[in-house]
């Protein structure tokens, strides 16, 4: 996320009150996804295989649950449930860092402070490169792979410790207390992505936030829950903070990935049940989007080409 912190939004946190449940947030006119609806495994495209799979499993602490030629699926430690597929497409070219539409970063989501600070940790004794913003409801380390694909790594706030000014929920991006989360960890190591480690959200690079909004929003089903954010709107299920972000800070005529670079080939939303499923695709054909069965999945494209997969959580 963009370097804009609190002051800089709200004028600092005056007139902020608690984001109890029910109290923030702009809901779609029509159909809306339910509560239990989650973002599942993103399905990257990189131009080296054995390469990407030291950074992810090294540096991430990400397990390989299958390979095969071309192919990798990653998991966290002790869990089946994968969070990143990795296609290969040998000698693919890096992702820009400006200018390009799609993936800004999927985000991993830890099951606690403590296992942040471990990781962070972790970070500091391989090395690695980070960025680090503290998001009020959440605090994050950004990393970017081997093919410039960005990364976050966070832990939420307590919902307790969430503020809203009017219906926004609060959020911002102001520097993190590293010290005080190293000590959350209480000495204990890093031993890799822990058990309980989620896909927490996907953000992305759009071209117009009009346009998001009628796409994610309306006609697939997100709430809005920050919208003054300069270049981005951020959008959830059942009160998250977010699950989907959307910014327009590749810039003005930034395009699609080429097919040679690395780049996003695909996300995914989870949901609880078939008749969430039927809903979602026919709210999306009612707004003019095509959603196309594949199975048990259902298959759409946003404005800009991201291909999205609805799937019933298994």
């Amino acid at each position: 996320m963009m370097g804009v912190t609190t002051r800089d939004i709200f004028g600092g946190a005056a007139g902020a009150e608690p984001a109890t449940q029910g109290s923030y947030g702009e809901a779609p006119q029509g159909w809306r996804l339910p509560q239990a609806t989650r973002p599942g495994p993103v399905r990257l495209q990189v131009g080296d295989l054995a390469r990407s799979l030291v950074f992810y499993e090294e540096v991430l602490g990400l397990v390989t649950v299958e390979r095969d030629g071309s192919g990798a699926v990653l998991a966290p430690q002790g869990g089946s449930a994968p969070l990143v597929e990795l296609v290969e497409r040998p000698g693919a070219r890096p992702a820009p860092r400006r200018g390009r539409l799609g993936l800004f970063h999927y985000a991993i989501l830890l099951p606690d402070r403590a296992s942040l600070g471990r990781f962070v940790g972790h970070l500091g004794e391989i090395g690695a490169q980070a960025g680090a913003g503290d998001h009020l409801v959440s605090e994050a380390f950004y990393l970017q792979d081997p093919d410039n694909l960005g990364i976050e790594v966070y832990a939420d706030r307590p919902r307790s410790a969430w503020r809203r000014v009017g219906r926004e929920l609060m959020m911002a991006t102001d520097p993190v207390d590293v010290a005080s989360l190293v000590e959350a960890a209480g000495g204990t190591p890093w031993t890799g992505m822990p058990k309980g480690t989620v896909m927490g959200h996907v953000h992305l690079s759009v071209g117009d936030i009009a346009a998001a909004r009628a796409f994610y929003s309306e006609a697939l089903g997100f709430e809005r829950t920050v919208w003054d954010y300069p270049g981005a709107l951020f959008m959830s299920a059942g009160g998250y903070h977010h699950h989907l972000a959307t910014n327009t800070w590749a810039g003005r005529g930034a395009s699609a990935p080429a097919e040679d670079e690395a780049h996003l080939l695909e996300w995914t939303i989870e949901l609880p049940d078939a008749a969430s499923l039927a809903g979602a695709a026919e709210s999306l054909a009612k707004a003019g989007y095509a959603a196309e069965r594949d199975g048990e999945t259902v298959v759409t494209r946003d404005p800009w080409g991201t291909q999205v997969r609805l799937n019933v959580r298994g």
